[in-house]
């Protein structure tokens, strides 16, 4: 076991009878919160169209959203590594509730001014960025280190499984009454927080931890980064240039299918269909012969992210591009758990949230940018020299990542780690 486990017998089995029950716990928890993030979000921009009738403003909300998470999401990794994980968590589970709640008592009022949304838009992604780090942390602490690659693989699906689901709730609840979504997002909060009391497993800083609010606490997971060639490469090449790429592309596609904006079915099939394939990804990733590196397998999905591209030339069906972007999506979620194992494997349990902080923030760096591009590419070239150029962009990652010396001679874990039956959240 990593961490620290208070109660639990020296016995080999105790000790996994216990993180088996904690990780369920700490599953459910996720899902539920997970669930209700998706709702919320969905409902927001929505909230604003009915509000004020511009789409400049509802896409200011996310615009809002991806900033206040990336200034706070170095900070956040310091944090939840200066502090005990599971409290952090709850205490972040509890403020997210008072302020959705009071979004939905808002918006049930009447009265919801744009400042009102926004604000709830950032003060969530600020949240977040306390939670996910604490969430690995304390990840690392209730499995044993052999069940690492099984649990990355099992908070994937569960990740995707809420983008599945979440929006489509969240959108009929909005169709009954605004409010609903985020009163929902409160009751599944209130039980996410429930789910985390029963976690038995405490995840304790380091005792010479320094304070989370100094520049060389921000700075400590880039530097552990920098530092290991195969991790700098990997974030560099893959979390850039690839994540850029990737959404580039699924703006294209988006626009392509929807007509120019004209009609959502074609759109929604390939948001539904990429979902799909972010869960099937998950579930598959257990599955990958363990003789399967990551660093494999994200070479392997930049060259299956490029091939997607160039045939999408060929049609802009929206089921025959839903499936493509799907298959790009399941390769990316199989190689991703597979770097987040390797990414857990070798940060120290006292540096957890920084080193996933960190590298969270590098890969999302340019995502801001990815639609920017697409939409430049369009709007100048039409979708086949679009996607020709973005296919030419994943091709070079791919070509990088299969030569790269630091990126060949990695000694990274293999993608699964423990047999499936080892952790099972059904």
């Amino acid at each position: 076991m990593n961490g620290s486990q208070p109660g639990a017998a020296a016995g080999g089995g105790t000790v996994k009878l216990s993180g088996i029950r904690d990780f369920r716990f700490l599953w459910i928890s996720g899902l539920l919160a997970g669930l209700g993030s998706q709702m919320s979000a969905i409902a927001l921009p929505l909230l604003v169209l009915r509000q004020t009738g511009s789409p400049v403003q509802a896409g200011a909300v996310g615009t809002v959203s991806v900033g206040a998470l990336l200034v706070t999401m170095l900070p956040g990794g310091a944090l939840a590594d200066t502090v005990e994980r599971r409290r952090l968590m709850r205490l972040c589970d509890i403020g997210s509730t008072l302020v959705v709640g009071g979004l939905a008592l808002a918006v049930l009022l009447g009265r919801t001014p744009f400042v009102l949304v926004l604000l709830v838009a950032a003060v969530g992604a600020v949240i977040n960025s306390f939670y996910g780090p604490a969430a690995l942390g304390l990840l690392r602490a209730v499995v044993s280190r052999e069940q690492l690659g099984v649990a990355s693989s099992r908070m994937q699906a569960r990740a995707a499984a809420a983008r599945l689901v979440g929006p489509m709730a969240g959108g009929a609840l909005y169709a009954v009454h605004p409010a609903l979504p985020f009163a929902g997002e409160a009751v599944f909060l209130l039980l996410s927080t429930t789910c985390l009391a029963f976690v038995r497993t405490r995840s304790a800083p380091d005792p010479a931890a320094r304070s989370a609010f100094s520049r060389t606490e921000f700075a400590a997971g880039v530097s552990f980064l920098w530092r290991r060639p195969y991790l700098r490469t990997v974030l560099l090449v893959f979390g850039l240039g690839v994540n850029g790429a990737f959404g580039a592309m699924m703006f294209v596609a988006l626009a392509v299918t929807s007509h120019s904006g004209s009609s959502g079915l074609g759109s929604g099939t390939v948001v539904s269909l990429t979902a799909v394939g972010s869960l099937l990804g998950a579930l598959l990733a257990p599955r990958v012969p363990s003789r399967w590196r990551s660093a494999t397998l994200i070479a392997l999905t930049c060259w299956v992210c490029g091939i997607d591209a160039l045939l999408l030339t060929v049609s802009q069906n929206p089921l025959y591009v839903g499936a493509l972007c799907a298959a790009c999506v399941a390769m990316a979620a199989v190689a991703g758990i597979g770097f987040l194992t390797s990414l857990l494997e070798s940060a120290p349990q006292h540096m957890v949230g920084r080193v996933q902080s960190a590298a969270g923030f590098i890969s999302s760096l340019v995502q801001p940018l990815g639609p920017l591009a697409g939409g430049t590419l369009l709007a100048a070239h039409g979708a086949r020299t679009a996607y020709t150029a973005l296919g030419a962009v994943f091709l070079v990652c791919a070509l990088v990542l299969t030569c790269a010396p630091s990126v060949r001679r990695t000694d990274a874990v293999p993608v699964a780690a423990a047999p499936t039956e080892a952790l099972s959240a059904e």
